[in-house]
């Protein structure tokens, strides 16, 4: 069992294609100190999608600064990289200079104003620290679907664009362009997540067991490599791992009943199937993951164990049952995530059940014991859709997928979560 999750060392790719890859004709690779080197050294010239600076910005208001207006200008041009420790001349890298040490109070300043100051707000920055002598910082924009992002002074808000090498500020064309783009590419997420859904689900019956089923799609899917079975593999051992640092090891945990070492291949994906125990199909689960880099997991909550010769009817749903799926679940996205270098996820969670009778919601006491509570009958259990950004803190997931297990629960009048630990408080 893992304590914490800063004590796991996440799998991931260290992969990156920015300018000054582009610029230098190399295949993507780590963005490494040599890498920017090469680019000074060779007198790359400043694009769209690339900014020389040569100071950090201060750590004391930093909202008041450029940083705003830089990132959101790369976001609504499809994301870059921003340089510091870079001086220019007409546009053109000329040498490498000292910008100082960039501290983890400075890049949290820094993420902040990317999520505060601008509206939407921008997560998944990539920064890498370059360098020591002299010190160089890069700031890699992820490419973003909601622009237009706004920044906002006072009484008023632009929308900056990069123009060639400049910043600019959008006409109200543009941004009514890119509005239009954005709901476009949101109603197009949708119904790939409910595609996948539908599919997840209609694999299996539903007339025996109660099955949870979730599945979640990336708003920018990964393009740029197919998983391997190595990669399958690590990533639902992540997930376990994960999902045990904001949840109990109680209950049934549907990737503790899957083979996770022996994933087969499907459509575009890794599928790992419940493993054969003899039991009865009362634990069965299923996960894939995608080459896209969409999840999903489909798990029997209706008719567990109730003692050791008895179970519970198939219609029946402990509490407990649904918050360790929607643990493993948001650890599987947490998961694919780091591997693919995605962050935005849009998902979608529901119940399904085709049998005889209303389903049935049990709660769960302290020791862990099912009992008739409060908590309603329901004939039909309405799809919980929400976004997951994988890419933030852990402590910041744990908050989005304490939220997500409530809102499963709350709709069958349960309001007590029992397996999933309670945020713990900012430091």
């Amino acid at each position: 069992m893992v304590d914490s999750e800063a004590t796991r060392q996440p799998y991931c790719f260290d992969v990156s294609f920015t300018a000054l890859h582009r610029a230098l004709g190399l295949p993507p690779g780590p963005l490494t100190n040599d890498v920017l080197d090469a680019a000074v050294s060779a007198q790359v010239v400043e694009t769209h999608d690339l900014d020389w600076k040569s100071e950090l910005p201060p750590v004391s208001g930093i909202s008041q600064t450029d940083v705003p207006k830089d990132v959101a200008a790369m976001a609504n041009s499809g994301g870059g990289v921003i340089i510091y420790g870079v001086r220019e001349s007409q546009k053109a890298a000329t040498e490498r200079i000292d910008a100082g040490e960039f501290t983890e109070i400075h890049e949290r300043a820094y993420r902040s104003a990317a999520v505060t100051a601008i509206s939407p707000p921008i997560f998944g920055l990539e920064i890498h620290r370059l360098g020591e002598d002299p010190h160089a910082v890069a700031v890699v924009v992820p490419p973003s679907i909601d622009g237009p992002h706004l920044i906002y002074k006072n009484d008023l808000f632009g929308a900056p664009i990069r123009n060639d090498a400049d910043t600019a500020w959008m006409k109200e064309r543009q941004i009514e362009a890119m509005y239009r783009a954005r709901f476009d590419e949101r109603l197009h997420v949708t119904q790939a997540t409910d595609s996948l859904y539908a599919e997840a689900a209609g694999y299996h019956d539903t007339s025996a067991h109660a099955l949870f089923v979730a599945v979640a799609t990336p708003r920018i899917p990964n393009v740029s490599h197919r998983l391997s079975r190595d990669d399958a593999r690590r990533i639902y051992r992540d997930a376990q791992k994960i999902a045990l640092t904001y949840s109990r090891n109680v209950g049934v945990h549907p990737l503790e009943k899957i083979e996770i070492l022996n994933p087969r291949t499907g459509l575009r994906r890794w599928v790992a199937d419940t493993a054969p125990t003899g039991e009865a199909n009362w634990q069965e689960a299923r996960a894939s993951v995608h080459h896209d880099g969409s999840v999903s997991l489909v798990a029997a909550v209706g008719g567990h164990r109730k003692t050791a010769t008895e179970y519970f009817g198939g219609h029946e749903v402990e509490a407990r049952g649904i918050e360790c799926a929607v643990a493993d679940f948001s650890a599987l996205v947490r998961a694919a995530s780091s591997v693919s270098d995605l962050s935005e996820y849009d998902v979608r969670v529901g119940i399904e059940w085709s049998g005889i009778g209303d389903l049935r919601f049990l709660e769960n006491d302290a020791q862990g014991n099912a009992f008739d509570s409060t908590a309603r009958a329901l004939r039909i259990f309405s799809p919980v859709r929400t976004t997951l950004i994988a890419s933030e803190s852990a402590r910041d997931f744990h908050g989005q997928v304490y939220q997500l297990a409530e809102d499963c629960v709350n709709q069958a009048g349960i309001s007590h979560l029992h397996v999933l630990d309670p945020v713990p408080e900012e430091e």
